[in-house]
């Protein structure tokens, strides 16, 4: 027997914060981003999800665009702590969820997405849970998508 256990997507604004004063600092000195180096782009945030649990399967996404607009979400897939190391590409996962509302649908139409990468990146949100208390991802808001138009949470089972 399974129940549902459902994850919101928290912004980590602190987080979001050190990362776009890396990029001002680099700016500011004239230096170049490491070799690998992934930066903070303007359009993008740092999310997390606290397991409080860790036995977990992927069950499904939930994301609301209350606009038009299209999110991208990266998971990282080691553990990082951006207030000592830089957020280094390879740390990224692939696939990606991305997801989207389109400029003719109507506000309750149902949202977009590539179904087989979003399962399989539930899956692995859903691996890597067994290890990690916290994970970090980046969140890519395009097309008219802003963190204030975005609801976003994903749900495991738990075998009880």
């Amino acid at each position: 027997m399974s129940t549902e256990f459902k994850l919101f997507f928290q912004p980590d604004t602190q987080l979001t914060e050190v990362m776009r004063l890396r990029v001002q600092s680099l700016q500011q000195r004239g230096q170049k981003r490491q070799d690998g180096e992934r930066l903070l782009l303007p359009n993008e945030a740092v999310y997390k999800l606290d397991f409080s649990q860790q036995s977990l399967r992927f069950s499904h996404w939930t994301v609301c665009l209350s606009q038009p607009g299209r999110l991208t979400i990266i998971a990282t897939s080691q553990l990082w702590t951006p207030d000592l190391t830089n957020l280094m590409t390879r740390q990224l996962l692939e696939p990606a969820g991305v997801f989207w509302r389109s400029q003719g649908n109507a506000c309750d139409a149902s949202i977009k997405c590539y179904e087989a990468d979003s399962y399989e990146f539930g899956e692995r949100i859903a691996e890597l849970a067994k290890v990690r208390k916290v994970m970090y991802f980046l969140f890519a808001f395009a097309e008219g998508c802003s963190p204030e138009s975005v609801d976003c949470s994903i749900t495991f089972l738990v075998d009880k």
